[in-house]
């Protein structure tokens, strides 16, 4: 399988440095080797998606491997749930790629005609990840989570890691057998983190989410506690939508601290067709 024009939607074909349409739309591939699918009128600002700030803590946090019994349990459902199918896989939001070499790293051990896409708005985010991550079971592209550039009915599965997506494109692009796996924050998830950024800290809501044209068919709840340097918890802080209401002298505070210990609770679903 291969991506969709994200212009006339029509299948990209592969050619020498990048793909083109029948239209003859062409996208070049990066030296890295990425290609990137947003075109600049899809774009709502010249730089979409995390800048190198926040990519950097992100990556030195997730390097850590604070996040890897989320991840784990992550690819092990991708594992279940695509049993039998061509193991097409599509990671939205991926950022640098983290979670997306980890699952296909997986998958390879298992087939090998298996495919995990990394897709991100971030370019920045995507360079890394392809440049890092270079096995041929994953390709990493820029795109919108709102105009997936994949063929419809093509994808086994989709994950979004705390990553928004349009209900329609993922009823359009997954297999009449495909599953939606989400991650998203439990009720007390980095809880002592909160603390330090809100007086009064409300716990998560941890309702499920309704998917027009799927149905939850299992779901699961993560929790342990992080024993977090103080550079690892301003990291964390930077990766989280709570930032901008941390000032400069909360993050030096935090950057100063000895320990911190810090709970995660995630929520992990899966999702069928009905």
């Amino acid at each position: 399988m291969s991506y969709q024009c994200p212009l006339c939607h029509h299948a990209l074909i592969t050619r020498s440095g990048g793909f083109e349409c029948e239209n003859n739309h062409q996208f070049d591939s990066a030296k890295e080797g990425y290609v990137n699918l947003m075109p600049v009128q899809h774009k709502r600002s010249k730089q979409p998606g995390d800048n190198v700030d926040m990519m950097q803590a992100r990556r030195r946090f997730l390097a850590a491997e604070q996040y890897h019994q989320m991840r784990e349990a992550v690819a092990e459902l991708c594992l279940k749930y695509t049993e039998n199918t061509p193991r097409q896989i599509l990671d939205i939001g991926c950022g640098e790629g983290y979670y997306t070499a980890y699952i296909a790293n997986k998958l390879a051990e298992q087939s090998n005609c298996a495919t995990c896409y990394g897709l991100d708005i971030s370019k920045v985010a995507i360079r890394y990840a392809a440049k890092r991550y270079t096995s041929k079971y994953m390709q990493f592209c820029v795109a919108s989570s709102h105009r997936l550039p994949f063929a419809n009915n093509s994808l086994d599965a989709v994950v979004r890691i705390y990553a928004p997506c349009q209900e329609q494109e993922l009823e359009r692009v997954l297999t009449a057998q495909g599953v939606i796996i989400t991650v998203t924050p439990a009720a007390r998830h980095l809880y002592q983190l909160r603390e330090q950024v809100y007086s009064d800290v409300h716990l998560h809501d941890e309702a499920a989410e309704a998917i027009a044209g799927f149905e939850l068919v299992e779901e699961s709840k993560l929790g342990y506690d992080m024993n977090l340097t103080g550079e690892q918890a301003d990291d964390l802080l930077q990766m989280t939508p709570f930032a901008w209401k941390a000032n400069e002298e909360l993050r030096t505070q935090l950057r100063a601290a000895p320990e911190l210990i810090c709970e995660t609770d995630f929520m992990i679903r899966v999702y069928k067709r009905h």
